[in-house]
């Protein structure tokens, strides 16, 4: 079993990272396989509402010149995905929703490609706005019928200067219980 995690914040090493990888850490520590994503590395193109991923039916999205189609592929082979974003004037990033809608799209034109999948996401924020963000992301997981494992709270953190959320102990347990019931959920499902 795998699970992607992707980080949808532009900088590197920042809290949304470090958060994903200490849920990472969990996971292979339960014998869940990870792999961690940084869109910072990545170019992603919004969603320009073509609707050739619906009338194409062919699981790709009509814009080729970016990279998309290697992360929804490592997407759809996973049976896990969890999404982070930092907190940008109370919503998620512009890389993390860009990819999310063509993710969404794409799935949900071509007979709900995610379907079953477990997930959910990780949100940091330097003050405010983390609950708006975490709600925002939680949609797309649940507009796509996918499951999410509850945690000790929401899955959010504090943070500003890059290493903060390593002095939230609230926020690190819950993303560690997080994984650690994400885990669990995904050999329940999977035995």
């Amino acid at each position: 079993m795998k699970v992607i995690a992707v980080c949808g914040s532009p900088r590197k090493n920042g809290n949304t990272q470090i958060l994903l990888e200490k849920a990472c850490e969990i996971l292979e520590n339960e014998g869940i396989s990870t792999e961690l994503i940084l869109l910072a590395e990545k170019e992603i193109k919004p969603c320009t509402a073509c609707t050739t991923c619906k009338q194409t039916k062919d699981k790709t999205c009509s814009i080729k010149d970016d990279d998309f189609h290697p992360i929804f592929n490592k997407i759809l082979e996973a049976e896990g995905f969890i999404i982070g974003s930092p907190v940008y004037f109370g919503c998620a990033t512009s890389q993390t929703t860009s990819l999310l809608h063509r993710v969404g799209y794409v799935s949900r034109n071509n007979g709900n490609l995610l379907s079953g999948k477990v997930g959910g996401p990780i949100v940091v924020a330097r003050r405010a706005g983390h609950n708006f963000t975490y709600a925002q992301l939680m949609m797309f997981y649940t507009i796509n019928d996918m499951i999410v494992p509850g945690s000790s709270y929401w899955n959010v953190s504090l943070g500003r200067a890059k290493g903060d959320v390593l002095s939230d102990q609230e926020g690190i347990d819950t993303i560690e219980k997080f994984a650690r019931n994400l885990a669990e959920l995904m050999k329940k499902l999977h035995s």
